[in-house]
């Protein structure tokens, strides 16, 4: 599942290993597999952990470059039986390889989602994010969430925040992807 990558997202240690010295390594490849002319891929947590709040955070150096869109979120692990956005997405870091030097963290429900999530950008100082690994992060209550890059928060969103008429979808148990 998705929402109409042109990868293919695999298992295969072409896509997904270890690199020797203790880091993830998730590879995007140019190559034809199954229908798609990319593949790369996607681990999550689902049935394995999942938790209500607390903080989320990934060491990670992203890649650089037109296409790429890496991205470490959260999402509802009641997706099965209450339909996204209703079951909530927290974007704690997406990037596009062609902006190196922005991240962004979103807010996804029922009205706030898609192209009118609730969205806050951060352009680093200094070198573009691909030069070194970083650390973001989401601190997550139930009456707010902050983002943050190596401890700098720039980011916090509470219900009141939302769009009028719209809801905190964000008081029950999230996955990692």
């Amino acid at each position: 599942w998705g929402n109409g990558q042109l990868e293919f997202d695999t298992s295969r240690p072409e896509n997904v290993s270890l690199d020797g010295a203790g880091n993830l390594a998730i590879t995007a490849r140019l190559e034809s597999y199954a229908g798609s002319g990319y593949t790369s891929g996607r681990i999550k947590t689902e049935g394995l952990f999942s938790q209500n709040g607390g903080r989320f955070e990934a060491r990670m150096r992203l890649p650089s470059g037109r296409g790429m869109w890496p991205a470490f979120w959260l999402l509802g692990a009641d997706y099965k039986t209450v339909a996204w956005p209703g079951c909530g997405e927290i974007d704690i870091m997406e990037y596009r390889g062609q902006e190196p030097k922005i991240t962004h963290g979103s807010l996804h429900g029922p009205g706030y989602s898609g192209g009118n999530a609730i969205t806050r950008a951060y352009t680093v100082p200094g070198a573009p994010l691909d030069s070194a690994f970083h650390v973001y992060a989401v601190e997550w209550s139930s009456t707010r969430i902050q983002w943050s890059i190596d401890g700098l928060v720039f980011s916090t969103i509470t219900a009141g925040d939302l769009p009028g008429g719209s809801s905190w979808v964000f008081n029950h148990p999230f996955f990692i992807i």
